[in-house]
């Protein structure tokens, strides 16, 4: 991995692409690597799976995290706020595993008892302090941007499971809002407790509402279920005079983006596919009220050459310098798959390689 030891972090270059403000310099922005990647940057062995917080240290985890990004040219870190998992209380005695799952094997709630006896988790249980440490080891000018542990409707379908749920909300609306409900108003308190630390510099909210074709369940039922309470993250960082992130991959044009714009308030928007809508398209849509993240495909990276990613990546941090709020970075995340040669190629474009 090539990387750039003269980077110096300035966490108010991404300040300002997300005021939708030109930056002094190109930005790079990525939600997550894969955890191969972050230890093949650092030559450090990540310890045992994250989600659940009898396997970890999310401080040691952190400190793999932040070196990861300070070294190949980002101003900041991601990290989870806490350890925090709706479903902690299920699996804390089991090892969270890499495997596809597919999305209705949601078996947990399906009924009125099954809601009522579930042994919810709550975020004031977990343990908040790795936000301080990790703070005091990061270079002057770097920040932490916490995360969630997954999103309000991914949450209800690991609950529930997809099929279930479109069933369920014809047949028994009354128990899905219950149950939206009780992830929801845990997803507000989790942010709350975050956005306290002075090294949180923003927050991302990731959760992902749509396939290719269009949004999982239907719009209005997202904006009655799920928006009420990411509008209240929303708010609950810009109280905090924190900006907020979405991360949501699928297709939400044209149905949804206004009301992630207008309505939610979100202050950028992460995640764009090719086959959806390009990012460059995207850019010249909204870029002049919502800041534009990443966006060189996951698929383009694989498949491309270096060549080809250097060459769009650069006509991408052109149009970021011209017009502000623009960020480059992949359309998802570096997945372990990404050639190496392919991120260094789109590295070369801010000059961070």
């Amino acid at each position: 991995m090539k990387l750039n030891a003269n980077h110096t972090p300035d966490f108010s270059q991404l300040l300002k692409v997300l005021n939708r403000e030109v930056p002094d310099r190109p930005v790079l922005f990525e939600f997550f690597f894969d955890d191969e990647v972050y230890q093949n940057i650092t030559g450090k062995k990540l310890k045992a799976d994250t989600r659940w917080p009898n396997l970890t240290n999310l401080h040691d985890r952190g400190t793999v995290v932040v070196e990861a990004f300070e070294k190949t040219g980002y101003d900041y870190a991601t990290i989870q706020g806490s350890a925090f998992d709706i479903m902690f209380n299920v699996f804390k005695n089991k090892s969270a595993e890499n495997a596809t799952v597919s999305l209705n094997e949601g078996k947990f709630i399906y009924d009125r008892q099954s809601f009522e006896s579930f042994p919810w988790s709550e975020p004031e249980q977990f343990d908040y302090s790795h936000l301080d440490t990790l703070a005091d080891i990061m270079p002057d000018g770097m920040k932490l941007i916490v995360n969630g542990p997954c999103g309000i409707l991914e949450i209800v379908i690991q609950l529930i499971g997809y099929e279930r749920l479109c069933y369920l909300l014809f047949d028994d609306p009354d128990l899905v809002k219950d149950v939206f409900d009780a992830v929801g108003e845990r997803f507000v308190r989790y942010y709350q407790q975050a956005v306290e630390y002075e090294g949180v510099g923003a927050v991302i909210y990731n959760d992902d509402w749509g396939f290719n074709t269009g949004p999982m369940i239907s719009p209005k039922d997202l904006r009655s279920l799920v928006f009420p309470y990411v509008g209240e993250i929303v708010s609950c960082a810009h109280r905090a005079g924190r900006p907020a992130i979405l991360h949501s991959c699928g297709n939400l044009y044209p149905q949804l983006i206004e009301d992630i714009i207008d309505e939610l308030n979100f202050d950028a928007k992460h995640s764009f596919e090719d086959i959806i809508l390009p990012v460059e398209e995207a850019y010249r849509r909204y870029h002049d009220r919502i800041a534009i993240l990443g966006g060189l495909d996951v698929d383009f990276l694989v498949r491309s050459s270096a060549e080809r990613i250097e060459k769009r990546a650069r006509e991408l941090v052109q149009l970021g310098m011209e017009g502000g709020g623009y960020a480059l970075g992949s359309g998802n995340s570096i997945a372990d798959y990404i050639p190496e040669e392919s991120f260094n190629a789109m590295r070369r474009a801010t000059g961070t390689v």
